[in-house]
């Protein structure tokens, strides 16, 4: 339990920053004054990353119905908040630029990494899981929900880590490189924290 309080406070602060950064955008802040391309990193990154998070908010909601656990409950509803926020701030900036929110190309395509994934199964990027695993998940209860949905969660992290770290290099508007930096340090913190609560329960990342 001593992990929760950080835990939600963190998140409070990045659902803080998000609103003031959509603001930032959406009231002509110096950065995001001129509106990125449709295959720009920016456009690819807030495309790509919407669609990663989205299954993340559907993971943490499944495991929060097949564990009463209050840490991994807990964990699950601040990342779902969190990444369901940062989603509708990504989801926005692409209808402010007057972008569409899909693609004909690749996803990571922005990174030169169209390639990388398969999408086999719906794993559609890296560290994404596939539909087996979400219907696996939906059938395990305590513990072994708990455990699974921490392994599946910090591959997802990675990959999003991986992801953000690809904004901070190559997006170009101010305010959707600190949003993804942003990601890598919580992302990061997240998986260390998962790691320590799979170690407790006598597990440990895949």
């Amino acid at each position: 339990m001593k992990h929760i309080g950080w835990i939600a406070s963190g998140a409070a602060a990045v659902l803080v920053a998000a609103g003031a950064i959509t603001y930032a955008v959406a009231d002509g802040d110096e950065s995001g004054l001129k509106a990125p391309t449709a295959d720009s990193a920016d456009a690819g990154f807030a495309r790509d990353m919407a669609v990663h998070h989205q299954q993340a908010v559907e993971m943490s909601y499944i495991v929060r119905d097949r564990t009463d656990d209050e840490e991994v409950r807990r964990l699950a509803y601040d990342i779902a908040q969190t990444q369901a926020n940062q989603r509708g701030m990504m989801i926005g900036w692409l209808d402010l630029w007057g972008l569409p929110k899909v693609s004909s190309q690749q996803p990571m395509a922005w990174m030169g990494m169209g390639d990388m994934a398969s999408g086999e199964d719906g794993s559609l990027m890296p560290g994404m899981a596939t539909d087996a695993e979400m219907e696996k998940l939906n059938k395990l209860d305590g513990k072994q929900a708990e455990i699974f949905f921490l392994q599946l969660m910090t591959d997802h992290h990675k990959g999003g880590v991986h992801m953000a770290q690809g904004c901070v290099s190559q997006c170009t508007v101010g305010v959707e490189k600190k949003l993804a930096q942003g990601m890598v340090n919580a992302q990061e913190s997240e998986i260390s924290l998962m790691t320590g609560m799979l170690k407790e329960r006598g597990a440990a990342p895949r």
